[in-house]
């Protein structure tokens, strides 16, 4: 085998991590990339809108990318794609739904030179070396696919998302036929998702929201408010067949939601009674026992509408006293602290607020161990890459198949930006491509980087300190004037601001007995001098920003 046709797969994102999967298989001189999804920012990421892979290697590469493949329609599978397609476009693969809601993603970003194609599991297509075959799976939003990529080495099987839930809401069952079948040929690498690798069992089906709906909408007298994944069309479907049987109308609250309810009707996935959607603006003109609102904000996003409700600023929804709100998602890592905000404001506007795990209102479209020791046992791989999930979900991952007979060093446990090599009798890691996080501010992509960040929390932490003076040949003509933003309030230390205009002071009259004229290294004996005084007199470290004018 020559060195051009090595077989490797390289992870640029959703390793050690949740979101933002995006994965390149390269055989020979062709690259195919599995998804391109987004993470939403964490608490230290002040600013930040969203985060996306690092796709240096990919622009490198950008003659040998022949296709992206897509498992499914979720954020953190093709939410980055309006901005890699920016610099790279290859056509796209991926089922009717999934398409759907990227083509209402790229109208936003006037991308509309885009190549999509439509296919269904068990097509298969051919893009250079590699012969592809999707696979129908269940997770949390239909048209979910499993993809094996079949090449001159053999099988990558990826399964994208999955559950194995034996009672899907829309009768789509996984497709173990075809699992088995390509198990029975030979798998040389099976790539597994490992986001409920830590949790014992099976994961319910998601049926079980559907009974709980049911019995939560029987008992309740007033108002319904139900808030889940934008795209989780099965969850807002058995909410608007539970409204119906109960005679209550529903209206869809939040423009993401009402975009994907609006591609799933179009496509046909989801079957809506006819008369039963209202309009945001007539929702006051139904009593409350007739009402049932979908709702955006499920992870307490601070620009969603649930929390708009929540916190009494959305313009035609109010929360009244005996309205019960189900919040039928869990909080993604990371997102605990604004779910529980939310939670406790509604429940101070007098709402009833539905949200625990164990009220059965929610259940994970992800596979718990039993399920994944099944799918490692019909697929029968030779080689094993946990993928999908923090670490130490890979982790445990592993540790399963290791026990269901996979020895240890057929199983690689991978990095973002690993290079996986494998030939037919062996799997190692091979080097490393770039590979990071990329942020979203506004519409700026990747121009904020770990310097804005670091000042950003600085700001937030301890302030800023203006300091303003005027030089004419390196004497100090006029100030120092100074302005505090955030550090201390002027008015009430009067005396530390008379201080610290000393301390700027003796700082120039330094400069001016030592020759100093150039303006950077003036504005570090400011810095220093003033930044000493500071922190002994409040133990605060403000951003100190001198600022020089030549008269």
């Amino acid at each position: 085998m020559s060195d051009k046709s090595k077989l490797q797969i390289i992870p640029l994102g959703g390793l050690g991590e949740i979101g933002k999967n995006m994965t390149a298989v390269k055989y020979d001189e062709s690259i195919v990339v599995i998804d391109s999804g987004l993470a939403f920012p964490d608490d230290e990421l002040l600013g930040i809108d969203l985060v996306i892979p690092d796709i240096s290697f990919l622009i490198e590469n950008k003659e040998i990318v022949k296709a992206i493949l897509l498992t499914h329609g979720h954020e953190d599978h093709v939410g980055a794609l309006p901005y890699v397609l920016r610099e790279i476009k290859p056509p796209i693969y991926g089922s009717k739904l999934t398409l759907g809601i990227v083509e209402g993603k790229l109208k936003e970003h006037n991308l509309d030179d885009i190549i999509m194609n439509v296919v269904r599991p068990r097509d298969m297509i051919e893009i250079g070396p590699f012969k592809i075959e999707f696979f129908r799976v269940c997770h949390s939003i239909p048209d979910c696919m499993g993809i094996a990529i079949h090449t001159p080495l053999g099988t990558i099987l990826h399964t994208g998302d999955i559950k194995l839930d034996q009672t899907p809401v829309d009768g789509q069952m996984v497709d173990f036929s075809k699992m088995v079948e390509l198990g029975e040929k030979g798998v040389l690498v099976m790539l597994g998702d490992s986001t409920n690798a830590e949790k014992s069992g099976y994961t319910k089906s998601e049926k079980i929201v559907g009974n709980t709906f049911d019995e939560l909408f029987n008992k309740c007298s007033g108002r319904i408010i139900v808030t889940t994944f934008a795209s989780n069309v099965h969850r807002i479907q058995q909410a608007i067949n539970t409204a119906h049987k109960y005679g209550r109308k529903v209206a869809i609250v939040g423009r993401s939601m009402v975009n994907n309810v609006k591609i799933s009707c179009q496509l046909g996935y989801l079957d809506i009674p006819e008369d039963i959607l209202v309009e945001m603006e007539d929702i006051n003109s139904y009593p409350p026992e007739r009402m049932v609102i979908a709702t955006t904000g499920s992870q307490g996003e601070p620009m969603s509408a649930l929390t708009k409700i929540a916190m009494a600023g959305h313009r035609f929804v109010g929360i009244k006293p005996g309205d019960t709100v189900i919040i039928s998602a869990n909080p993604i890592p990371g997102n605990e602290k604004l779910v529980a905000r939310t939670i406790d404001l509604l429940y101070k506007l007098g709402a009833d607020v539905v949200y625990a795990r164990e009220s059965g209102v929610h259940v994970s479209g992800h596979a718990a161990q039993d399920e994944l020791k099944l799918l490692i046992n019909i697929i029968k791989p030779r080689f094993f890459i946990p993928v999908h999930g923090e670490y130490r979900h890979q982790i445990k991952h592993a540790q399963l198949a290791e026990n269901m007979g996979i020895p240890w060093e057929r199983i690689c446990v991978a990095e973002n930006g690993s290079i996986i090599e494998i030939s037919k009798k062996k799997i190692r890691l091979a080097g490393k491509v770039a590979a990071g996080r990329v942020f979203i501010d506004g519409l700026g992509v990747g121009d904020v980087g770990n310097i804005v960040l670091r000042d950003r929390r600085q700001l937030s932490q301890d302030g800023i300190i203006i300091v303003v003076v005027a030089i004419n040949k390196g004497e100090l003509i006029s100030g120092p004037d100074i302005v505090s933003r955030g550090f201390v309030y002027v008015r009430e230390s009067e005396q530390l601001m008379e201080n610290a205009k000393v301390k700027v002071n003796e700082a120039m009259e330094i400069c001016a007995r030592k020759n100093i004229s150039e303006w950077s290294s003036i504005k570090t004996q400011i810095r220093d001098k003033l930044g000493k005084y500071l922190y002994e007199e409040t133990g605060r470290k403000p951003m100190i920003m001198p600022i020089i004018m030549e008269i």
